[in-house]
């Protein structure tokens, strides 16, 4: 078993800190906060002083951060923590950023000889909870075969999107079609109330035709039919608003650098940036359809 760093241990990295223990791996939690942390060493964990002494004598290091400029603070800063940690540790960054700093900083520990990849997830808190996380892993083979183990404690699919980035670039090409799919189902949902369909009857036509997809099933935005989506809990998240307007926002971001037309993901950026403005941002993604049904 592996003695590992965990740096950023709040809704989604202390879940994922416990599985590893769980798992049987030793972890070294730090976060800003100390509640999180506490939660990390009350499930057998041990609590780091800094970002810099989770890094020290360890195998590996995990961060789940808030952002780039977090994320290239925490490993090249003045006391980053490439600068501590010991030949052969691998640095798995979960962090959801933009695509260029995670290919700077991966160069930055390549350059000291260091293994690390780009692993963000997908699955959201309760994926985190159980384990069952999906990771888009960018990164040389040699770091992927070497932290994989680790990975597998997290998620139930560990996928290897090839070189340094590649997996930032998967996550904002997924969150993309995901904010775009869930404007695209509330306004059909808001027209079939129109239209006089109850929320049933619209669930259980498109579900089985060929309208259907993960975040219908998933994630409904209308309560009912889906007795685990944040519709039934007053739009409580799961994955909030603001969470995917930085998505998209990034999404934006990689479709400028690759100069790439986007206007369905400019659209969901302009409405969910809408969303947000209006005071949404804690809720989840999918109370979207809230403002789009005050739009009509």
């Amino acid at each position: 078993m592996a003695t590992i760093g965990f740096i950023g241990v709040g809704n989604m990295g202390g879940p994922m800190a416990r599985n590893l223990l769980k798992a049987g791996h030793r972890v070294k939690a730090f976060d800003l906060m100390p509640d999180p942390v506490q939660k990390v060493v009350d499930a057998g964990g041990t609590r780091a002083a800094s970002a810099a002494d989770a890094a020290r004598d360890v195998d590996a290091v995990i961060t789940m951060l808030p952002a780039g400029k977090h994320v290239a603070s925490v490993y090249t800063g003045d006391k980053g923590i490439l600068s501590v940690a010991r030949p052969g540790t691998v640095f798995i960054d979960s962090s959801t950023i933009d695509v260029k700093t995670a290919r700077d900083v991966i160069a930055a520990a390549e350059a000291k000889g260091m293994l690390m990849l780009d692993a963000p997830v997908s699955g959201g808190i309760a994926g985190a909870e159980n384990a069952a996380l999906t990771f888009m892993v960018g990164g040389s083979d040699a770091a992927f075969a070497k932290a994989k183990p680790i990975l597998e404690a997290m998620g139930k699919k560990i996928v290897h999107a090839g070189g340094a980035g590649n997996g930032q670039a998967a996550k904002v090409c997924n969150n993309m079609v995901l904010g775009i799919t869930m404007i695209g189902i509330s306004e059909a949902f808001v027209m079939a109330e129109k239209l006089g369909l109850s929320p049933q009857a619209m669930f259980d036509i498109v579900g089985s035709s060929s309208g259907s997809c993960w975040a219908l099933l998933n994630h409904c935005p209308v309560p009912g039919p889906v007795p685990t989506s944040a519709a039934n809990r007053d739009y409580k998240p799961g994955f909030a608003a603001d969470l995917m307007l930085k998505d998209l926002k990034l999404s934006q971001e990689a479709a400028r650098s690759a100069k790439v037309q986007t206007p369905l993901g400019s659209e969901a950026t302009a409405l969910y940036a809408e969303y947000v403005e209006g005071g949404n941002g804690s809720l989840d993604y999918s109370g979207i359809i809230r403002m789009i049904r005050d739009l009509g």
